[in-house]
């Protein structure tokens, strides 16, 4: 909260003396200012002198600075150093002189602003309306802050926890926030300009602008540069887009504003938006896609790094295992024990696979299935002697010559003899695979079984699922289909990869 705090004091600053710099910047050349000439001559005309200092200048500088005190007061001060802490005594009374205060500065600075009001008005009635001015003012801009403050308390209460779990905020891009401060800053200084029609055209503009690049930068360009959309698509949408930007933009000038000559002003859209916004939301959107793509490339290999790393850690020395499952599968062939010499030579080629293949960043998807196949036997030999335990497989390789990210299927099936299986109860585990020229089709369906509370395999469900959903959402995104179900009783798992 105090780095919230903090960044709304230097844009509340960074604004004030933006806006103190559009309104002394025109007092250089004070005869070419737009609109002057239209408040000197309502004071000309009561036979009133006219001072610009007095007049014009010092009622806004005074209206600018008494709005960025009392926010700072207000936002800095008083709500988080009394009012959020109960002190409400303190708070209420210092809001209400804030207010007084606030009201007083608006009030005289209205009472120069329209001085040449007491060229028809007797001077009561004139201060009478100069402080009802005030007074609404006063209230709207209360009111404002309210809802503002109301806002930044509800997303500190509803949303900052998952906005920052979910880093929605990195997601808001440099160029966004450039484009925004721009717009900002474009309005503050158009807003000293008295001819409205023209504010009120180069407003709506701005903000067609605004939206458009939004679009373009988000939703049109990032498409054709994943080579999912081509050539005629573009053209299409952008001709759609520019035919729905120049039509709100035109539409929302011709109700606001005076401007005859429509057709000068779409052509000075429809050019602004083709000469400028269009190039810059398309080299930018292509920018930020390469740089996407290369911080997917570093992700993919930090991940594979770390699982081979924590894989080799885990290893004594491969080749002295090598050896002695050699030496143990001799042994057991020598004191005839079939079972024993199976397991230890389904083990060994395990053991290959993720010494020899894990590493590669694709490998041909018959290795992944026998490895799966050497898993599953090896778990046939340590149930095959309970009566209740059944274990179906059904893997057909027809068709299935795509390569795979290895060790990705194999977790779905860890995971069901981890939780599927008890000595205790009956159990079953069904672990299909299907292929067609394009697609791997993938199912794990088993039982579960309550944990007991002191197992520590209890806290590790989930987990190897978040694993490999984060690693099929780098290698697959968009080109996979994980669906998820579990009951009291069951749990199935159903996994379709696109590999073209």
């Amino acid at each position: 909260m105090n780095m919230i705090r903090k960044a709304e004091l230097w844009l509340a600053t960074g604004l004030y003396l933006l806006v103190i710099f559009a309104v002394l910047y025109p007092s250089a050349y004070y005869y070419d200012m737009p609109g002057m000439f239209d408040v000197e001559r309502r004071f000309l005309n009561h036979n009133m002198e006219f001072d610009f200092f007095v007049h014009y200048l010092m009622p806004k500088l005074i209206i600018s600075t008494v709005i960025y005190g009392s926010f700072v007061l207000v936002n800095h001060l008083i709500m988080p150093k009394l009012m959020e802490r109960g002190k409400y005594t303190y708070g209420i009374l210092l809001l209400v002189a804030t207010a007084l205060v606030f009201f007083a500065f608006t009030t005289v600075a209205y009472s120069y602003r329209y001085g040449y009001m007491l060229g028809y008005k007797r001077i009561p009635d004139f201060h009478d309306w100069c402080a009802g001015r005030a007074v609404f003012f006063t209230f709207i801009t209360a009111a404002l802050y309210a809802g503002y403050y109301g806002l930044k308390y509800m997303y500190f209460r509803y949303l900052h926890a998952t906005f920052m779990e979910r880093q929605i905020w990195r997601k808001v891009t440099v160029e966004m926030m450039l484009m925004l401060a721009g717009w900002v800053v474009w309005m503050v200084v158009l807003a000293q300009d008295n001819r409205h029609a023209a504010f009120r055209a180069v407003f709506w503009t701005g903000l067609g602008y605004l939206g458009l690049y939004i679009i373009l930068y988000y939703f049109v360009f990032p498409p054709f540069h994943r080579k999912e959309q081509r050539w005629p698509i573009l053209w299409r949408n952008l001709l759609l887009l520019m035919a729905a930007f120049t039509g709100a933009s035109v539409m929302m000038i011709g109700l606001t504003t005076r401007i005859h000559n429509m057709g000068v002003v779409m052509s000075l859209n429809i050019c602004g938006a083709v000469l400028f916004i269009l190039p810059l939301a398309f080299i930018l959107s292509k920018v930020r896609m390469k740089e996407k793509n290369e911080v997917l490339n570093l992700e993919k290999a930090l991940g594979r790094s770390s699982a081979n790393l924590d894989f080799l850690r885990s290893q004594i020395n491969p080749h002295f295992l090598f050896n002695a499952l050699n030496t143990l599968y001799g042994t057991a062939l020598q004191e005839n024990a079939p079972r024993t010499s199976e397991g230890v030579q389904k083990l060994g080629d395990m053991m290959r696979f993720m010494l020899h293949e894990n590493h590669q960043e694709k490998i041909e998807l018959t290795k992944e299935v026998a490895y799966l196949q050497n898993y599953i036997s090896l778990q046939k030999l340590r149930t095959q002697s309970s009566p209740d335990i059944k274990i179906e497989v059904n893997i057909r390789e027809e068709d299935c010559e795509h390569m795979i990210a290895p060790m990705l299927l194999i977790p779905f099936v860890e995971n069901a003899f981890k939780h599927g299986i008890s000595l205790r109860s009956k159990s079953w585990i069904v672990v299909s695979l299907g292929c067609t020229e394009r697609y791997i089709y993938f199912d794990a369906y088993n039982s579960v079984h309550p944990k007991p509370e002191n197992d520590p395999e209890k806290a590790s469900l989930g987990i190897g699922l978040n694993n490999v959903r984060h690693r099929l959402a780098l290698l697959y995104p968009g080109k996979h289909e994980l669906s998820i179900r579990e009951t009291n009783t069951e749990f199935f798992v159903h996994l379709t990869i696109d590999t073209q």
